[in-house]
């Protein structure tokens, strides 16, 4: 990007954080509309005391502000509606930090239980159920899409093998409860499978971007779908509400994705709804639409520049990109041709970048759980969304497709133990340091090839001297005896013939039956010094672990190409 293009950007985020909680929850358009375009308040007052409320959207994308503000501002008035229970499957929060997120809400004595997949930022959240003020279960993504598309057809479970032998089977882990004041459970063992429940939607809450002045509202220039169709379906189901916030009016048109009129209670028009982050619904990006704009490298470099002055990811230096270069080299080595892929958050977009970018690509189909399919997965706050785009399905259709085609995914670690568990849930022990499993079990689930990816010590510094990498200062390993909490099941991924790596800062490791062996190095590397004293767990590791080439460090003459033969 030039520098001029960045000045320019750079105000834009500056507009946007002076209007970024602006909302106008009086608003209704002049005449001629539908009874059911209603102003926020109204939309708000339909909502009973105890129902339970689903969502939907994820990150940055789709989010149902002017719901959230003005369920909040109800609540604070009125002391209505009380004693939610709040269903959001992706991840919907600020952080404690930005508003117009889910964590609106989150005030004691309007919610009575939250439940979600991934629940990091929500901080309200997790500091009322710290304080044993709410309920708070985590559920993998994956199951909860398909529990949400049951209700429509009066089903309330799932039998599910995803999270057999983590800490969501009950018989060697707590289950679904983080915080349960009542000892309830959302999961229960049966035999070989777990089974998976969640309470009937009463209310569903989503973000599309325009309506009609008959009440219907269109689904295109959205960034995402998540569960916009089926937490309808499922609350008309269960004799409950469907409400839509949009971004303006436009004509009918009948031809034109769309959840028609006849389903939904209310529409809230907001005109400063976002599609996303810093992108009006007025004027959206539509480089997160199917199809796109086109232009790959602008887009990303301009989301990368924006992810970097809003501190959601951080600034990658040298030695952190030859991390995501080794992560893409195994990549090119184990992931078959004409793949499809699921790229998670952090160093697997480092991983995705390098892959995207190269001769790889073209071969290769990537996709998020939100339904997005084709294009390059989005980073940090856009997390959901993707650059240019083939084409939107739900989050619920795309967890049944990675069932049976998903070939390969990348996704970070926070631990690893010795008999190749991971954990991606729990950062410490407080329940203010919960993250909960997001789509991480139901994704493995489904994939054929998993590729860990993380830093290989927390706190660590290290740095390049040529093409050989070094050790400047030891950090707390993140490879240990026994992880705090067990996210994914080494064991199981074995017994399901899953191809297992782990991609770290001193080389690559893979899951065998005999233990974590390590297969790759990164030159400069030390086995004693580096690797075997600064791991908490048994490694198995040869005399002769084969050095990746010096490209891999220093980024010069890097390529990606498929082995020969395939």
């Amino acid at each position: 990007m030039t520098l001029v293009e960045k000045a320019l950007l750079l105000g834009r985020i500056l507009v946007w954080r002076a209007r970024w909680d602006r909302r106008d929850l009086d608003y209704r358009p002049d005449g001629g509309v539908s009874d059911k375009i209603v102003t926020g308040r109204d939309a708000a007052a339909m909502i009973p005391d105890g129902a339970t409320v689903i969502s939907s959207g994820m990150a940055g994308n789709s989010r149902c502000s002017a719901f959230f503000w003005a369920i909040r501002e109800r609540f604070q008035a009125h002391g209505h509606p009380r004693g939610l229970t709040w269903i959001s499957v992706g991840g919907q929060g600020g952080r404690g930090k930005a508003p117009g997120t889910v964590e609106e809400v989150g005030l004691a004595g309007l919610l009575s239980c939250y439940i979600s997949g991934h629940v990091e930022t929500a901080k309200a959240m997790l500091e009322l159920a710290e304080a044993g003020k709410i309920d708070l279960h985590v559920l993998p993504q994956g199951e909860m899409t398909e529990l949400i598309a049951g209700q429509a057809r009066d089903v309330h479970s799932v039998h599910s093998r995803t999270g057999l032998d983590t800490f969501l089977d009950p018989r060697c882990g707590r289950g679904s409860a983080v915080v349960s004041r009542d000892g309830a459970n959302l999961v229960r063992a049966d035999g070989d499978e777990l089974v998976y429940r969640m309470p009937a939607i009463d209310v569903a809450l989503f973000c599309g971007a325009y309506a009609d002045r008959n009440g219907n509202v269109y689904l295109t220039d959205v960034a995402t779908l998540t569960e916009t169709h089926e937490s309808v379906r499922a609350a008309r189901a269960n004799g409950g509400l469907a409400m839509a916030v949009v971004g303006g009016l436009v004509d009918e048109d009948k031809s034109a994705p769309r959840v028609p009129a006849r389903l939904l209670d209310a529409v809230v028009v907001n005109p400063y709804n976002e599609q996303t982050i810093l992108a009006w619904q007025q004027e959206p990006w539509k480089m997160f639409c199917p199809g796109g704009d086109g232009d790959d490298t602008k887009a990303i470099e301009t989301l990368r520049f924006i992810n970097q002055v809003l501190r959601i990811t951080p600034v990658r230096g040298p030695v952190e990109q030859a991390l995501g270069r080794l992560g893409a080299r195994l990549f090119s080595e184990v992931v078959p041709p004409g793949a499809y892929v699921n790229i998670g958050v952090g160093f697997p977009e480092e991983v995705c970048r390098e892959v995207y970018d190269s001769e790889l690509n073209p071969d290769l189909v990537f996709t998020t759980e939100t339904g997005v399919l084709g294009g390059m997965p989005a980073p940090g706050v856009y997390f959901g969304a993707a650059v240019n785009p083939d084409r939107f399905e739900s989050s619920a259709w795309m967890f049944r497709f990675y069932r049976d085609n998903l070939d390969a995914t990348v996704l970070g670690f926070l631990q690893v133990d010795s008999d190749g568990n991971v954990n991606v849930s729990r950062r410490g022990p407080r329940v203010t340091d919960y993250v909960g499993p997001g789509g991480f079990p139901s994704i493995i689930q489904g994939a054929r090839t998993v590729i860990f990816i993380g830093t290989w010590m927390t706190g660590a510094r290290w740095s390049i001297d040529g093409a050989r990498l070094s050790l400047d200062r030891a950090g707390q390993p993140k490879f240990v005896d026994r992880v705090d909490e067990v996210t994914f099941s080494g064991a199981r991924g074995l017994a399901d013939g899953k191809q297992v790596y782990y991609v770290t800062s001193v080389g690559v490791f893979q899951l065998t039956p005999e233990g974590l062996t390590m297969v790759r190095r990164m030159p400069g590397i030390d086995l004693e010094r580096d690797v075997l004293a600064h791991s908490g767990a048994r490694l198995i590791v040869p005399g002769d672990v084969p050095v990746v080439d010096p490209s891999v460090v220093t980024g010069d003459g890097f390529r990606l190409e498929w082995p020969s033969g395939t």
